[in-house]
């Protein structure tokens, strides 16, 4: 069983900034990636932005230049800095991990998400 939790989330207005951690625990032998998704009222959970384990990142064209994901020391860890808040950012934000928790069994496991809300 993996745990992730997150924390950071909360109230801005538009322009502010946010970060939100997610830290993995667990039974972990390896993280493939985490990375952050988010999914606002009546809308379908969609990607933010990922970092691999060789330290590789995509973000969604919605959040590139404005937002930044990055590991800890100990990549178990993952961050999001949010800059230039939209209020069109406002949403749920999950933290996703998936790795293996040993040699015969993968995981991808979910935060419980947090809530960031930006105000016009």
């Amino acid at each position: 069983q993996v745990q992730l939790v997150e924390s950071g989330g909360g109230l801005v207005q538009a322009g502010g900034s946010l970060r939100l951690s997610c830290a993995a625990s667990g039974s972990i032998l390896s993280i493939n990636a985490m990375g952050w998704y988010r999914q606002a009222p009546g809308k379908q959970r969609e990607l933010v932005a990922v970092i691999t384990d060789d330290g590789s990142t995509n973000y969604a064209d919605s959040v590139k230049g404005r937002f930044t994901i990055s590991r800890g020391n100990a990549k178990s860890t993952v961050y999001l800095q949010m800059n230039s808040l939209k209020p069109e950012d406002t949403a749920v934000y999950y933290c996703n991990a998936n790795g293996r928790a040993n040699l015969y069994r993968p995981f991808t496991d979910w935060g419980q998400g947090t809530q960031v809300t930006v105000s016009s």
